[in-house]
């Protein structure tokens, strides 16, 4: 709202939207609960296909339906969840907001890029076994312009050169199956912490990964990758709701195997493992199970409690949270400043917005001026007044979003800890 300066793209005037949208369908005689439990039963047919075109069709010619109106300001959504969390109101817009797009694509066409959005995890994998041979090819300007102006993407982010799995090569993290974890005897599965591939990371900024683990084994702790499986996080954001509880239930089924091992679980974007907690358990319910993935700082919290703390000195350092995880978690710059103390630096929190990146929000065209104005609003005058080499963030989103405007990339707070430890 703070860039349109329009009152849809608050959270009170999405509720309002929507409100207005549900009365209407009651009005007709829909009942969007029915639809939506309906969905997973319904297939999609050469019918469906065909009246969805017919739709879009009408729609682009001008015929008028409300539906675009709650559309566009769901459009503007930035699913950092402090609607949540701090607005007044409390109402989850990234909730309903998925919901309503589940239910919207049922009547309209979905452009290119949602579905490449949603299958990131299914491709990402793939072309990370060859990184430099696909970031040719997405480097050059032909498929820049394409991508801009037929599928809506821009600035695509290349793969990490070179990958997690070649930079663990020979690496006694890398490729131990469940199977052999399960046969771990209790002395080495008390000084093991596994760690939990999310794709962006893993695939698009995997430094950080190897990084985690040379400071799980600086810290006396035997680290252990384990094999990839889909978050789902994506699916959500773009409403394809019955795919994404697919993901979350066959990727619970594991999470919980391993959690029964009784080794404590680490992932490095908060996004993606407070989707585990959050959207998991709503799509999911009891099924979910009780497996808990902790964040870099709260298995840290816990690593040091036994150890030694050191005096504070030297320069201090900067801390940019993650919009989702210090909505969700007030108390993580603290915790991530209690840290850096015990280990004898000084963290400092920089009150900072979202970034505009957001996930993949800031890479579709039709939201990239306000990505960047989203970003100018806050991050670029911290970035612009602070030395770069100690500003320190923990999402990836907000990372490839300082790269992308300010030229220079900033780290995760793990890697500045894995250069303090020496």
């Amino acid at each position: 709202m703070k860039i349109s300066l329009n009152r849809i793209h608050s959270p009170k005037g999405r509720a309002t939207l929507v409100r207005e949208w549900l009365r209407l369908l009651a009005d007709r005689g829909v009942d969007p609960l029915k639809l939506e439990k309906d969905l997973p039963e319904k297939r999609a047919s050469l019918r469906t296909l065909i009246a969805r075109t017919r739709n879009s069709w009408h729609w682009r010619k001008g015929e008028y339906d409300f539906s675009h109106e709650v559309k566009e300001a769901m459009s503007g959504c930035l699913a950092c969840k402090a609607c949540s969390t701090q607005c007044p109101i409390k109402i989850d817009v990234p909730e309903f907001r998925s919901r309503f797009l589940q239910l919207y694509h049922t009547r309209y066409l979905r452009p290119v890029r949602d579905h490449l959005v949603a299958t990131v995890e299914t491709y990402a994998p793939l072309m990370a076994r060859a990184p430099k041979t696909f970031n040719f090819f997405i480097n050059q300007p032909m498929v820049r312009n394409l991508a801009k102006k037929h599928i809506g993407m821009v600035d695509l982010p290349l793969l990490s050169t070179p990958s997690l799995q070649q930079q663990l090569v020979g690496h006694s993290s890398a490729n131990m199956t469940l199977e052999q974890l399960e046969r771990m005897s209790a002395e080495q599965k008390a000084k093991t912490v596994l760690v939990v591939q999310d794709p962006f990371t893993s695939y698009y900024d995997a430094r950080v990964v190897a990084d985690f683990i040379r400071l799980a084994e600086k810290l006396g702790r035997r680290p252990v990758l384990l094999p990839f499986s889909p978050n789902g996080k994506a699916q959500h954001i773009k409403g394809f709701l019955n795919r994404f509880a697919k993901t979350a239930k066959k990727t619970s089924e594991f999470l919980n195997r391993v959690a029964a091992l009784g080794m404590p679980m680490v992932g490095v974007d908060p996004a993606l493992v407070l989707c585990y907690r959050d959207e998991y358990k709503l799509a999911l319910g009891e099924q979910r199970g009780d497996f808990h993935v902790l964040l870099v700082n709260e298995w840290l919290a816990q690593e040091i409690n036994a150890r030694l703390s050191v005096e504070v000195s030297g320069e201090p350092w900067y801390f940019f949270g993650h919009c989702t995880e210090v909505t969700a978690l007030p108390g993580a710059p603290a915790q991530w400043a209690a840290i850096f103390a015990h280990f004898g630096a000084k963290l400092e929190n920089v009150s900072v917005g979202c970034c505009g990146m957001a996930g993949t929000y800031g890479h579709e065209l039709t939201n990239h001026q306000n990505s960047l104005g989203i970003y100018e609003l806050s991050w670029h005058q911290a970035m612009q007044r602070l030395p770069r080499n100690r500003c320190l963030a923990t999402g990836y989103s907000c990372r490839s979003q300082v790269k992308r405007i300010e030229g220079t990339g900033v780290r995760h707070p793990l890697q500045a800890l894995l250069e303090i430890i020496g």
